[in-house]
């Protein structure tokens, strides 16, 4: 048994500790440019520590809250900010940011940034999935009434002038509407993700989109842009099709309902070197190379709605259950995956970014 003394000489040192945080430092020094970077940062940046060295940090990060700016001018400000907009390469990040000044080197400091996402850990730890359980429960004790009422209703129509069925229509309508929505509140509260294997992307990719066009996108173009050369992902084909319905099919009614001259859709895949889920997940931090993402130029979610969009009845569609995307972040979890949501403002798009695990020995953490 080891006893402390020996604990204490075989710790990990300073550097490996801030190596293997899941949160992306930057030092910065007293001419405001970048002089070293961790691994989280290197990922979150899209770039190494060697390309990065030596270049103002306003080169590197885009920040557009003047707060930021204003206390990254001062040589001892420290600063706290969470969820603000940040742009690397043109794209639009939402994070949780601080400014630590280094008290013993005059103007130097440490910037930490870690990717809010719209879908954080703190999802996992909030009791979500208590929470569905009982609406699963309640939803199984409905079902039996509700095929009493459609049998009730059935019969009655049979005995109704033909004038008069219309009533008992819109009462078998609306049992069907339930049933279906008590099916996804099913799928929500269940707690046994299906079984994941190897996936080909782009095959599940185009039944998706074929799907969405089987039940009529009224002249929304839908563009692929894939690398084909990307390998087999970890996945479930059932659950992966299913999501990606859910999108294009929300992204295409998201632009029926807006006035975009050239409505269009996008759909990318690419390779994300060194992307890791910013959090610890089944016990270690888990490596998602493989991004999809589904664009569209419409006018995007509602403001006030678009930090809840991942949550059960939350939704801008008048006729909407709010379960849809609660449905796809729940499978892409399942999944070992992660989802976001972002809105670039400046070009008017709206991004939904899916990362998955590589199948096989190659997606192993």
């Amino acid at each position: 048994m080891s006893t402390l003394a020996d604990q204490v000489e075989a710790r990990p040192s300073a550097e490996a500790q801030i190596g293997g945080l899941i949160f992306a430092i930057i030092l910065i020094d007293q001419e405001s440019r970048v002089v070293e970077i961790n691994h989280a940062a290197e990922m979150l940046l899209g770039r190494s520590e060697k390309r990065l060295a030596g270049q103002p940090i306003s080169e590197v990060v885009e920040l557009l809250d003047a707060r930021v700016q204003e206390h990254l001018a001062q040589p001892d400000a420290s600063l706290i900010a969470r969820d603000i907009s940040m742009f690397v390469d043109g794209q639009e990040h939402r994070v949780n940011l601080t400014i630590s000044p280094l008290s013993a080197h005059p103007g130097w400091k440490v910037l930490t940034l870690s990717d809010t996402g719209r879908d954080d850990a703190a999802h996992e730890q909030d009791g979500e999935g208590a929470s569905l359980g009982a609406p699963a429960i309640l939803a199984h004790e409905i079902r039996n009434p509700l095929a009493a009422i459609r049998g009730g209703a059935q019969l009655v129509a049979r005995k109704l002038e033909p004038k008069d069925r219309g009533l008992a229509r819109m009462i078998t309508d609306e049992v069907d509407r339930i049933a279906r929505l008590i099916d996804r509140m099913q799928q929500l509260g269940r707690s046994t993700p299906e079984l994941l294997s190897a996936v080909n992307l782009h095959e599940a990719i185009r039944s998706a989109i074929g799907t969405v066009h089987a039940a009529g996108n009224d002249g929304v173009e839908i563009v692929e842009e894939f690398d084909p050369s990307l390998p087999p992902v970890l996945a479930n084909q059932d659950a992966l099709e299913q999501v990606l319905i859910n999108l294009i099919s929300n992204a295409c009614d998201a632009l029926r309902s807006s006035e975009a001259e050239e409505p269009q859709v996008w759909v990318r895949t690419r390779f994300v070197s060194g992307f890791a889920f910013s959090a610890v997940r089944l016990g270690r931090s888990v490596k998602l190379p493989i991004e999809i993402t589904v664009t569209d130029n419409g006018p995007g979610i509602d403001e006030a709605l678009r930090d809840h969009v991942f949550e059960p009845f939350v939704t801008s569609k008048k006729s909407g259950q709010g379960l849809g995307l609660a449905l796809v972040r729940k499978l892409v979890r399942d999944m070992q995956g992660r989802i976001g949501h972002e809105r670039d403002t400046r070009l008017g798009l709206t991004h939904f970014r899916i990362h998955l695990a590589l199948a096989g020995k190659e997606g192993a953490s």
